[in-house]
């Protein structure tokens, strides 16, 4: 339940209006990382973003993009044994850099700028006016989402309604 709601809630944001890159995918995947189990973790943002691009649009660089969130949610794992707001502040944070690395690499790779070392650090800085509102999203998201989850979990805790949480 916890899984579709993820995706549900995923796909949906991504197609309401919002600013550029101000999206909750990488803390979907941080949140799953953190609370469903390993394969449900990592298919969660793979199944969000590939019905989400089906209809936004597919491009040569998904597999960046989608191994990325991939990495984001091994980060949750990490974060599922450190959640606290120190944990969770570290890792909304590096889930913005690891998803700004290996995208703009895929940028680069794919043939979008000069194969050499010149357009690999031109791609890099070209990505950095992406990486704001990127970063501000998944600290924004990652806090919303933890937040209500753990305080619906502490209010319904040992209640019939608390397996909806899992």
């Amino acid at each position: 339940m916890l899984a579709l709601s993820l995706i549900i809630t995923g796909i949906l944001l991504r197609f309401a209006p919002h600013a550029p890159n101000f999206t909750p995918v990488a803390a979907i995947a941080l949140f799953s990382g953190a609370y469903l189990n390993k394969k449900q973790a990592l298919i969660v943002p793979l199944i969000l973003m590939v019905i989400s691009d089906l209809f936004i649009g597919m491009h040569n660089v998904v597999i960046f993009t989608w191994g990325g969130f991939a990495l984001v949610t091994l980060l949750g794992l990490f974060l599922k044994k450190h959640k606290n707001i120190f944990g969770l502040t570290v890792t909304s944070l590096a889930s913005a850099v690891i998803f700004y690395l290996v995208s703009n690499f895929g940028v680069w790779l794919m043939g979008w700028y000069p194969k050499t070392l010149k357009g690999l650090i031109d791609c890099y800085v070209m990505g950095l006016p992406f990486i704001r509102n990127f970063t501000l999203a998944t600290v924004f998201y990652a806090f919303s989402f933890f937040g209500i989850y753990e305080t619906i979990a502490y209010f319904v805790k040992g209640k019939k309604l608390a397996r909806v949480l899992s």
